[in-house]
C-alpha cells in the first residue's frame, strides 16, 4: 500500500529551524556558564536576561496577544487562554494572568511594546506599567509613559512599582484609595494548632500592615556574633521576643514608638487632588487618607530643607499631647464608635475635624476610635459626629470603587 508523505510547509520549516537555533543557543550558553566563574560570570547572566529571557518575553507577549485574538485556544477544550497557558505553558494560574494581562496592554502601550523588545526595561518593568495601565486606563499611562520608561531604566522593578503607585494616586486618588481598601479586606493571620510539636502561622497583610509588622521586627533581626540562624529563624525570634517585650510605649504618646515612616508632602496631606501617595520607608505606597489618618495620632515632623532626618525625628511633635490623650482616654473610656467597647490600648485619638484640614487638638474635637474604625472613618469614608452625649456614625454615600473594566 501506498504511504503519502506530506511535505512540511515552509512556514513550518522556518517554526523548525528557529526551534533548533532556539536550543542551539540555549545550550552554547549553558555550557559557558559551567565553565566560567567571576566576572564574567556576571557578566553573562546580565546578557542572559537582557539578549535572551526578556527579548523572548516579548515575542511571548506578541504571541500571547495573537493567539488571544484568534480565538485557537478553544480547540484545546481550554476555557480561557489563562486557563491554556496553565495547561500548555506550565505557568501557575498568576504567571499566567499576569502575561494575559501584559499581552493586551502592550498593544495600547508602542513605547513600553518596543523599549521591552530592544532589551531596555525587564519583563517586571512592563508588568508594573501593565499593571498601572489595568488601574488607570492605557490613554493616562501614555501620556506620560516617556517618562515612566526612563525611570524604569534606573530602578529594579520593587522601586519602580512604588513610583508607578505613586503615578497611579495622582491620576486616580479615589481609584488608589479602591484597592487599599480591598487589599485591607483581604487580610487574615491564622495560628494553628500544635502538631508534632510545631505550630504553623499563615497570613496575608496590606502594605501599611506588612510595613508595621517589618519595622517593629526590624531591631530584633541582627545576628549576633557566630550566628547559625538563617533569615527565616531570626524573624522568628525577632517576633518573639517583639511579644515578650512590647513596644515598650505608653497610650499617651510618651514613650517610645516603633517608627513607621510615611513620607508624604502637604499637598497630600491636605488630600489635594492630584497630589502622590504616601510612601512606606523600606517600600510601598498607601492613599492619602491613610497619611491623614496617622497625623491624627503619630509624632509629625515637618523637613522644609536637607536637614538629616534622625534629626528631625527626634525633635517631631506629637499630634496629640500626652496630657490631651490622657484626657481624652478619661472621658472617652474605649472606642467611642456606636456598639464598640475596645479597651483604650487598641485605641487612637481621632479628630473629628481632621487635622489635616485645620482641626483642633482639643477635647470637643477629639475622640478615641480603635483602630479598625478609625481606619473606617478615614479610608472608608464613615462619618462620626458627637450630638449631646451620644455618637453617632453614618456610612458613606458612597464608596469609591476601582473600575475594573479596562479604560483606553
Amino acid at each position: 500500500m501506498a504511504v503519502a508523505v506530506v511535505a512540511p510547509s515552509s512556514r513550518d520549516a522556518h517554526f523548525e529551524s528557529a526551534v533548533r537555533q532556539l536550543r542551539v543557543g540555549v545550550q552554547a550558553m549553558a555550557a559557558w556558564v559551567r565553565q566560567t566563574e567571576g566576572e564574567a560570570l556576571g557578566e553573562g547572566l546580565i546578557q542572559i536576561r537582557e539578549a535572551g529571557i526578556d527579548p523572548l518575553e516579548a515575542v511571548f507577549a506578541t504571541g500571547v496577544r495573537r493567539f488571544d485574538k484568534s480565538g485557537e485556544y478553544k480547540a484545546d477544550g481550554a476555557l480561557s487562554l489563562t486557563a491554556w497557558l496553565r495547561w500548555k505553558c506550565k505557568l501557575s494560574g498568576g504567571a499566567a494572568m499576569e502575561r494575559v494581562e501584559v499581552a493586551r496592554q502592550l498593544e495600547k502601550l508602542p513605547q513600553t511594546e518596543a523599549a521591552f523588545a530592544k532589551g531596555d526595561v525587564g519583563y517586571q518593568h512592563v508588568a508594573v506599567l501593565a499593571h498601572a495601565a489595568e488601574h488607570v486606563g492605557a490613554a493616562a499611562v501614555r501620556k506620560e509613559e516617556g517618562k515612566l520608561l526612563q525611570t524604569a531604566q534606573t530602578m529594579d522593578p520593587g522601586q519602580f512599582t512604588t513610583v508607578a503607585k505613586n503615578f497611579e494616586h495622582r491620576v486616580d486618588a479615589a481609584g488608589a484609595l479602591a484597592e487599599a481598601n480591598r487589599a485591607y479586606e483581604r487580610r487574615y493571620f491564622h495560628i494553628s494548632e500544635p502538631k508534632d510539636g510545631v505550630v504553623r502561622l499563615d497570613g496575608v497583610l496590606d502594605a501599611e500592615g506588612g510595613a508595621t509588622l517589618r519595622t517593629a521586627l526590624q531591631p530584633f533581626m541582627k545576628p549576633v556574633k557566630d550566628d547559625a540562624r538563617n533569615y527565616g529563624q531570626r524573624s522568628v525570634d525577632a517576633l518573639m521576643e517583639l511579644c515578650r517585650q512590647g513596644s515598650g510605649s505608653r497610650r499617651d504618646g510618651a514613650g517610645p514608638r516603633p517608627q513607621l515612616i510615611i513620607r508624604a508632602g502637604l499637598d497630600t496631606l491636605a488630600g489635594i487632588k492630584g497630589a502622590p501617595a504616601g510612601e512606606l520607608e523600606g517600600g510601598g505606597t498607601v492613599p492619602a487618607e491613610t497619611v491623614q489618618r496617622y497625623a491624627c495620632d503619630s509624632a509629625v515632623s515637618r523637613i522644609t530643607g536637607q536637614a538629616e532626618l534622625e534629626h528631625e525625628l527626634n525633635h517631631a511633635s506629637r499630634t496629640l499631647p500626652a496630657s490631651t490623650r490622657r484626657a481624652l482616654e478619661a472621658r472617652d473610656r474605649h472606642c467611642v464608635f456606636p456598639g464598640c467597647t475596645r479597651p483604650l490600648s487598641w485605641c487612637d485619638g481621632h479628630h473629628l475635624v481632621w487635622w489635616t484640614r485645620g482641626g483642633a487638638t482639643a477635647l470637643p474635637n477629639l475622640a478615641m476610635l480603635c483602630r479598625p474604625h478609625h481606619r473606617m472613618v478615614h479610608e472608608e469614608g464613615w462619618s462620626l459626629a458627637r450630638a449631646r452625649d451620644e455618637w453617632r456614625a453614618e456610612p458613606p454615600g458612597k464608596i469609591a470603587i476601582r473600575r475594573l473594566t479596562r479604560r483606553e
